[in-house]
């Protein structure tokens, strides 16, 4: 028979001290130990192989050393790359980070919040773009609002739409003046590769874009906001007819599939039509041409939304706003 193994009762009366003096000596507490006792618990506890049960710690603080991060897609480098930097930060602060992706699923997205309050978690931090969807935002605020008030800590990167902490990308801004540079290069005829309309990610793109172009209104076609939506929606841009000359894809992935799609059609990239993306993803260093886009600083967003985590509570939720960089490559070269 294995033996039993050893309780926090044990370790008091092996180290001659209260029940109460054990747990807080092991599990912390805001009343401090004196160091003889501190330093008898631990002996104890070591001489016995003494593990703390995680689960009780949470119950008794109130919360663990968990940070929840939820993501649409940990296929897609723009949310891996946002998880490698709010992990490497975390480590650094003695916190776990579980991640868990919601495959762009609303339904999904609110059971993983759902569960992860359940998991009693420090703090949460939901990646990814709101919807249009009113309903949707209500069903998450009544997941959060208990969460914050028990005292988790929720941040966004995100659109700022939540009542919590959020980093706020520019979205628009950035595609705009990627429009105004590549009609700087002397393209004259462009097409936007959008994802689904009520994605404020590509609503807030889209609008830049065609904000920017100082001249005639892009052609439209919308898809998945994926590598193979992308591909479907130059496929259909190329069907259709349309006279264009350079094609911004509202986000790197996208432009990918539209450039496998023009190689898949005998279309020169940038020969014959230039590509553009959003984010600078990892993934672009092995891209030939190298692909025109504006650079994010994802791994740096990881660790600002850690910040706000960490940070002091404020009455009112922080907004953070992040701008991107145009950075002009291969694939729009001046005509």
């Amino acid at each position: 028979m294995a033996a039993r193994a050893a309780t926090l009762t044990d370790v008091a009366k092996e180290a001659g001290v209260s029940l109460a003096t054990a747990s807080r000596a092991l599990n912390g507490s805001d009343r401090v130990v004196r160091a003889e006792l501190h330093d008898r618990v631990l002996a104890a506890a070591t001489r016995l192989g003494y593990s703390p049960n995680a689960q009780a710690q949470s119950m008794a603080r109130g919360s663990t050393d968990l940070v929840g991060l939820l993501v649409n897609d940990i296929a897609d480098p723009y949310f891996s790359t946002i998880a490698a930097g709010l992990a490497n930060a975390a480590e650094e602060q003695g916190l776990l980070v579980m991640l868990c992706s919601t495959a762009g699923r609303p339904e999904r997205e609110l059971e993983l919040l759902g569960a992860l309050r359940r998991q009693r978690g420090r703090a949460i931090v939901i990646a990814g773009s709101r919807t249009s969807d009113r309903s949707h935002l209500r069903e998450l605020s009544a997941q959060i609002d208990p969460f914050v008030s028990s005292g988790g800590r929720v941040v966004a990167i995100s659109e700022p739409k939540l009542q919590v902490d959020t980093l706020v990308v520019d979205n628009r801004g950035g595609a705009r003046e990627l429009a105004s540079e590549i009609a700087a290069l002397g393209y004259r005829k462009p097409a936007i590769l959008a994802g689904p309309e009520q994605l404020l990610v590509s609503q807030d793109r889209k609008a830049g874009f065609a904000e920017g172009w100082p001249s005639a209104e892009p052609v439209v076609v919308a898809d998945e906001f994926s590598r193979d939506g992308g591909f479907r929606a130059m496929h259909r841009l190329l069907d259709s007819g349309a006279e264009v000359d350079c094609v911004f894809a509202i986000n790197d992935l996208m432009a990918l599939g539209a450039m496998a799609a023009c190689r898949e059609r005998d279309v020169d990239v940038p020969g014959d039509l230039a590509v553009a993306g959003f984010d600078d993803i990892s993934t672009l260093r092995d891209v030939t041409p190298e692909l025109t886009t504006v650079r994010l600083p994802l791994t740096e967003m990881g660790h600002m939304a850690l910040d706000l985590v960490l940070g002091d509570r404020t009455v009112k939720p922080r907004r953070r706003k992040v701008r991107g960089e145009v950075v002009l490559r291969e694939s729009t070269p001046a005509r």
